[in-house]
């Protein structure tokens, strides 16, 4: 007697394209849609044992995801803090 073949979970396929495409196309959105759905996609695959594969698609798009979410954070912080130290010379006040 055969095995069944296990079906990709539709969710981890979902977040790995999103994950990519948080690199190339639409960097928050997709971030956002490739988190989301992973987090999904690994709860279904893990209710569903056996039954489906793709936890490592799921696991990719969120690790992509979030590192896009990091990334974004942290330039929006060294924006801020050059715009800080910039403005820090400027003070019309100060000067004699």
């Amino acid at each position: 007697m055969s095995v069944p073949p296990r079906q990709s979970n539709a969710l981890a396929v979902v977040s790995l394209i999103a994950g990519i495409c948080s690199w190339t196309v639409l960097p928050g959105v997709a971030a956002l849609v490739a988190i989301i759905t992973g987090h999904l996609a690994r709860a279904e695959i893990r209710r569903r044992a056996g039954e489906q594969e793709g936890d490592g698609m799921a696991l990719a798009g969120l690790i992509m995801g979030w590192l896009n979410i990091l990334a974004a954070v942290g330039l929006v912080a060294i924006l801020i803090f050059a715009m800080v130290a910039a403005g820090a010379d400027a003070k019309p006040g100060l000067r004699w």
